[in-house]
């Protein structure tokens, strides 16, 4: 097939790219696949696929099948670039090369995963280090009031002996001193 210049009547169309180059890329290489599917027959290939035909038929289907392969690759190039501007395509795919830019320039970019994952570890951490402190202070409120018990019971046993150490008192003050002795 016969190269034709590039088409480029319609580039107004076409979103700037500003300061990348993504959209750009994109068009080149959507104009390069079509025109590669576009131009897959070649003349010889053309009369081949015509044989019965005579030399001045196939040359004339040749040219019309030129025609229809301009006028689809036209037809294909602008229905693309009107996708694009309804869907902003140049100004999303600068967007997010000005972001990968942003993010090739900030260090900390590719470890905030591993922010987010320590911050997550800790969170975890802090929560068993919170359960281990309550059950602890649940272990010495239990120690606590075994021994509030106990004191108690002492101080019962303190007052009972008390009472006995009273009644002996008692008994001494009474002058039984042979019994004491």
């Amino acid at each position: 097939m016969d190269k034709r210049p590039e088409h480029d009547a319609n580039a107004s169309l076409l979103p700037s790219t500003g300061i990348g180059s993504r959209f750009s890329n994109l068009n080149k290489s959507f104009k390069y696949s079509l025109r590669s599917l576009l131009t897959s027959c070649s003349k010889e290939e053309f009369y081949k696929a015509f044989s019965s035909f005579s030399n001045t038929e196939k040359e004339f289907l040749h040219r019309l099948f030129l025609q229809v392969i301009t006028s689809l690759h036209e037809n294909l190039e602008e229905g693309f670039e009107t996708v694009c501007l309804q869907t902003q395509a140049g100004a999303t795919l600068d967007a997010v090369e000005e972001i990968v830019e942003e993010q090739d320039l900030d260090i900390l970019f590719s470890d905030r995963s591993n922010i987010t994952d320590v911050a997550e570890n800790l969170s975890m951490a802090k929560k068993k280090e919170i359960q281990h402190l309550t059950h602890m202070v649940q272990l010495g409120e239990e120690h606590n009031q075994v021994l509030r018990n106990r004191l108690q019971i002492l101080k019962e046993d303190n007052q009972v002996l008390s009472g006995a150490s009273q009644a002996v008192e008692k008994v001494k003050s009474l002058n039984f001193p042979q019994i004491i002795h």
